[in-house]
């Protein structure tokens, strides 16, 4: 595997888990047809976090697969079994970076012919404390090292069960850029995409071709999307690059509402 891109992806995983790990709000109202509330930008920003509590697991596993393919690694937290082509990892209920419990199976395959590495994970009744997720998630990484950035594009197809019954479910694609500075932890992250979620009995088409957070400052702060919720389309506008956790919605008729991240 070439090793520029097993780093970027690890990295990649990494920052994923940084981007998408940020807490939510709890002062917000109940959404209703007419409007876009703060709990649902949240859920559209978020609906990764769940499926990414692993992901520091799997940067280790996809950082490991060039130097102990066809091997085995075990530690306090999982057992993987390693291919040619990829793994298969075991976790043993156990608690992974501080989160919830983790139990169940996560399979990865992987291409990593020509410039760009993708790769496929499954994830099978996997639980993290009582949510269950089910379905796949396929990356595709590409480097540039010369001009210091890369990007990862995620395509899901997931279903994630909560505790009381409810499900949400993920669908499309969504494409994080990665460009750093004078440090690795001097970096700007990029999102642009399609993907659609349907929670609460809400379905959400989402598209942007282009939202940007420091990772420094920890939330989007420019760029906007336009999201569709069951006939009624808005935009979400992040900002002029200033590090705040708002974001102002804008209706159809121009009216605008102030939300926090």
């Amino acid at each position: 595997m070439n090793k520029a891109i097993q780093y970027f992806g690890k990295i990649a995983f990494l920052s994923l888990t940084l981007l998408v790990g940020q807490s939510c709000s709890d002062d917000a109202k109940a959404p209703n047809d007419q409007e876009l509330t703060q709990v649902e930008v949240q859920t559209i920003l978020t609906s990764d976090q769940l499926a990414s509590v692993a992901d520091n697991a799997l940067a280790e596993l996809f950082a490991d697969n060039g130097e102990t393919a066809k091997t085995s690694k075990s530690n306090d937290c999982y057992v993987a079994e390693y291919t040619e082509t990829g793994y298969t990892a075991t976790f043993n209920n156990c608690v992974l970076n501080g989160t919830d419990n983790v139990n169940g199976t996560v399979t990865a395959t992987y291409d990593t012919g020509g410039e760009a590495t993708s790769f496929n994970v499954t994830f099978t009744d996997f639980y993290v404390g009582n949510i269950k997720l089910n379905g796949t998630r396929n990356f595709v990484v590409n480097g540039d090292m010369e001009g210091n950035s890369f990007s990862i594009t995620v395509t899901s197809n997931m279903t994630i069960e909560l505790a009381d019954g409810s499900t949400i479910v993920e669908n499309g694609n969504k494409t994080f850029t990665f460009s750093f500075g004078e440090t690795l932890e001097n970096f700007t992250i990029g999102l642009s995409g399609t993907w659609t979620i349907q929670a609460n009995g809400n379905t959400y088409s989402i598209e942007s071709s282009g939202i940007e957070a420091d990772a420094q400052c920890g939330h989007f702060t420019s760029g906007s999307m336009v999201v569709s919720k069951n006939g009624l389309e808005v935009t979400v506008d992040f900002g002029d690059g200033t590090c705040d956790d708002k974001a102002t919605v804008i209706y159809p008729n121009g009216a605008t509402e102030e939300i926090t991240l």
